[in-house]
This record gives C-alpha cells, structure tokens and sequence, in this order.
C-alpha cells in the first residue's frame, strides 16, 4: 500500500466518522423535537383543533422515519433513501391536497406550519437527488 491509498483511506474514515456525528446529532435534535411535542400532545390534546392533532401525529410519524432511518445509516451503514424519496412524495402529494381542500379553514399559525413543512420536505427532496 503507496502513502496515496493510505492517507485517501485515512481521509475517508475521518469523513463517515464526522457524518456520523452529524448524522447522531441530527438524531438527537430529531428526538428532543419528538418528546417535545408528544409531552405537549399528552398535556393538551383535549383542547387542540383536530386539524392540528393530525398535522401534530403527522409530523410525529415523519420524525420516527427519520430517527429510524439516521439509526441505519449510524449502525449499518445503509438506509433506504429510494423509500424515503417515495414516502416523501407521497406525504407532499397529501399536503398539499388537503390544503387545496383546507386552507380556507385553517388558522394562519396551522397553515404557515404546514406550508413550511412542504417547504421543508423539497429541501429535503433537493438534497436526496
């Protein structure tokens, strides 16, 4: 083995170790968003719109694809990227659906979420291309 190959594998371990750690970090943030909002869904779900609580366990389902999916890729290495994409579409589909059904309906806060959601979602699908 020339030094060339041994700095390149060097290079690429120290690259997978610090997406690693973006990826555990990520994992974290994911899950304090998570027990954050299922402690305020147990705390007031009794006086919560029912449009919200469906957008709330919405969201909620999407957070444990993700932290699902980070905990692949940290502990196999793998995910299931072309899933996800597809899940992704599917959800954005959905949304925007029942906001072309719902809009007119919705609080300002709950639609401004909901649209920043899409947003966030083609972020997400820009960067899986």
């Amino acid at each position: 083995m020339n030094d060339s190959s041994g700095k390149k594998e060097a290079d690429s371990r120290e690259e997978v170790k610090m997406a690693n750690e973006r990826r555990i970090e990520e994992l974290m943030n994911i899950n304090n968003r998570y027990v954050r909002t299922e402690r305020h869904l147990e705390q007031h779900s009794d006086i919560s719109n029912p449009d919200n609580l469906q957008h709330s366990e919405q969201v909620q389902q999407e957070r444990q694809q993700q932290m699902d999916n980070l905990k692949n890729i940290i502990a196999y290495g793998t995910h299931e990227m072309e899933d996800q994409k597809e899940n992704l579409l599917r959800r954005m589909e959905y949304t925007d659906g029942y906001l072309n059904y719902n809009a007119q309906h919705m609080d300002n806060e709950t639609l401004e979420k909901t649209l920043e959601k899409q947003e966030h979602r083609k972020e997400q699908l820009d960067f899986m291309s």
